[in-house]
């Protein structure tokens, strides 16, 4: 067989559009979120190594309540979307912070943080009172699932064995090199590497879904409902659990669908999306048990879905 003759077939080679509409969202998705991952890893290894154990956790409000409202204002300091935020709780649970205190920052920050706040600005300002119910909204949210499950009665059980394990480990031992400068960089290299080589696959799993979903169901029976005051809310936040935008970028995504989908129903995919969606519960997944995670995503569903159809009501 010539050369001219393979490379004549290789030429005339090319995969299914559905094949490459998939190969091509799962690496968009991949490709922006990938530097906030590596950012919210650092981070979580900066926490966990460079700072004195507990030091976060001590110097928060001791009120339950004034604490997780602390807590939730975080992302403000930390401004990395909810790929990163995913690495950078696990590192707050290693270093002090309960199991409802994580859960609270990881849904409040990539709502609460200036990126998101000015990206939402920017593209809505302050029309149909949008950006104002995202705050207010995903505040709320982040608060009320805390707060649930501040009450569990065994916060440990909400973990995977794997990472409940590293959590101990890294209570008793994480700081033990706090005097010697070598030993930390050796010992923030070792946690980026297991966050990495943990966060990834996950990472890559959830982009292929999202990618997946957004192939095969079709975005017509989505659109079809966008001006109804309830199914609007339903479809926005099938939308966003299926396209999985960070929340950084989503407002100028979603943007397009102003003319098309009631207030109410922008609201719940710029709340919704920001704290669930494929990619997210992946990343969750090294973190939560799979039980845990129905749980949140069903507290979540249902407060966004009621946030929705208030401001569908009411703006």
């Amino acid at each position: 067989m010539s050369p001219a003759f393979v490379d004549e077939q290789l030429s005339d080679f090319s995969l299914p559009d559905r094949v490459q509409d998939t190969l091509t969202l799962a690496i968009s998705v991949i490709i922006e979120s990938v530097p906030f991952v590596f950012l919210g890893i650092l981070l979580s290894a900066v926490v966990q190594v460079w700072l004195p154990h507990g030091v976060l956790a001590r110097h928060l409000p001791r009120n339950p309540i004034l604490r997780r409202a602390s807590i939730s204002l975080l992302g403000m300091f930390f401004p990395v979307c909810e790929c990163g935020n995913v690495p950078l709780a696990r590192g707050f649970m290693v270093g002090g912070f309960t199991v409802s205190e994580s859960i609270t920052f990881l849904l409040a920050a990539p709502i609460l943080n200036p990126i998101t706040i000015i990206t939402t600005h920017q593209a809505f300002g302050w029309d149909g009172h949008i950006l104002v119910a995202r705050l207010l909204g995903g505040f709320l949210i982040a608060n009320v699932v805390g707060w649930l499950f501040s009450k569990h009665p065994n916060p440990q059980s909400l973990l995977t064995s794997r990472f409940a394990a590293a959590c101990m480990l890294g209570s008793t031992s994480g700081h033990d090199h706090a005097h010697n400068r070598e030993s930390r960089f050796s010992r923030t290299t070792e946690i980026f590497i297991r966050e990495t080589s943990v966060i990834m696959p996950a990472l890559f799993i959830g982009s292929a879904v999202a990618a997946l979903t957004q192939v095969f169901v079709p975005r017509s029976v989505l659109l079809a409902l966008g001006s109804n005051p309830v199914w609007s809310v339903l479809a926005m936040m099938a939308l966003a659990f299926i396209v999985a935008v960070c929340s950084n970028v989503d407002a100028f995504f979603v943007l397009s669908f102003g003319s098309t989908f009631l207030p109410g129903g922008i609201v719940a995919f710029l709340v919704f999306g920001a704290l669930i969606d494929v990619k997210m519960l992946a990343l969750m997944r090294t973190t939560f048990t799979s039980r845990t995670l129905l749980q949140i995503t069903v507290v979540v569903g249902l407060m966004s879905a009621a946030l929705g159809l208030l401001v569908n009501y009411v703006a």
